[in-house]
């Protein structure tokens, strides 16, 4: 408002679109909680597990989600806010809790391999560094058990960042997955230089594969891909047997999704023996 008019002042016009103006009120509420919810450190990790083929039933490793709990206690996944936050400061101390509580369970659990959500402006970001430090000086095992991983569209947002830090971190032990492979459908000779170690193909090319012969043929050159590079291949959002199965078909190496198990807070390492064994 400026001075002048009624009672000296004036409104401004607002020439947004009633749906800009409804889009812009719910991500100053989504930041509202987030923001709250960072201050009281109210978040926890959902664990999914990703199997690998021949691995007997057993999940090959898992990955940890962001979770966040609202003012009434539910618990809120990580798409419900992200894209609010993912470039603002709030992201970055999202990515430090994430990396500080999957550290914390990878010093509690010896057996656990878990992969770790992160975007590449957190690299540069002081406190995250400090946080990965932190925890690797605390658990020097965790750097082997230990996946990073990037999405696709934020990797190509700042390539040369990236692979300075993938070559120095994977010196010390630490893997690192691509996600949303194939979603922003980049040149392959530029993403090749990143050299990950695993690469996980969006879901938008998994769901109903068994029916759908294009979808076979992308996963089939995307697993090329990957092989001829050294990347182990995810598939991501397996939701039943007969993808699962063409996708083994099709040379993928590692699956998760909705058919192996839904994310959960309360993980096989945080239940009692008696029900593990059930």
């Amino acid at each position: 408002m400026r001075p002048g008019g009624r009672k000296g002042l004036i409104v401004e016009p607002d020439d947004r679109s009633p749906l800009d103006q409804a889009i812009a009120h719910l991500d100053r509420g989504v930041m509202g909680m987030v923001d709250r919810a960072l201050r009281r450190k109210e978040a926890m990790l959902a664990f999914q597990p990703i199997m690998g083929l021949g691995s007997g039933g057993r999940p090959a490793f898992y990955e940890g989600l962001i979770r966040l709990l609202d003012d009434g206690g539910r618990i809120i996944p990580a798409r419900e806010f992200m894209g609010a936050v993912e470039e603002t400061e709030a992201g970055r101390l999202i990515d430090c809790l994430s990396l500080e509580m999957g550290l914390d369970a990878l010093a509690r659990e010896p057996a656990l391999r878990m992969a770790i959500n992160m975007s590449a402006r957190s690299i540069a970001y002081p406190q995250w560094m400090r946080v990965l430090r932190r925890g690797l000086r605390t658990c020097p095992g965790a750097s082997d058990r230990l996946i990073l991983e990037i999405t696709e569209e934020s990797a190509m947002a700042l390539p040369d960042i990236v692979t300075i830090f993938m070559k120095e971190m994977q010196a010390e032990g630490i893997c690192f997955a691509l996600d949303d492979f194939g979603a922003g459908m980049t040149n392959f000779r530029t993403l090749s230089r990143f050299l990950f170690d695993f690469v996980k193909i969006d879901g938008q090319f998994i769901r109903g594969i068994a029916e759908n012969p294009d979808n076979q043929c992308m996963a089939r050159a995307l697993a090329a891909f990957a092989r001829e590079f050294d990347m182990a291949t995810v598939a991501e959002s397996v939701e039943n047997a007969a993808d699962a199965d063409v996708l083994a078909e099709v040379g993928i190496e590692f699956m998760q999704g909705y058919y192996f198990g839904a994310p959960t807070v309360t993980p096989p390492w945080h239940r009692p023996a008696t029900a593990r064994q059930a």
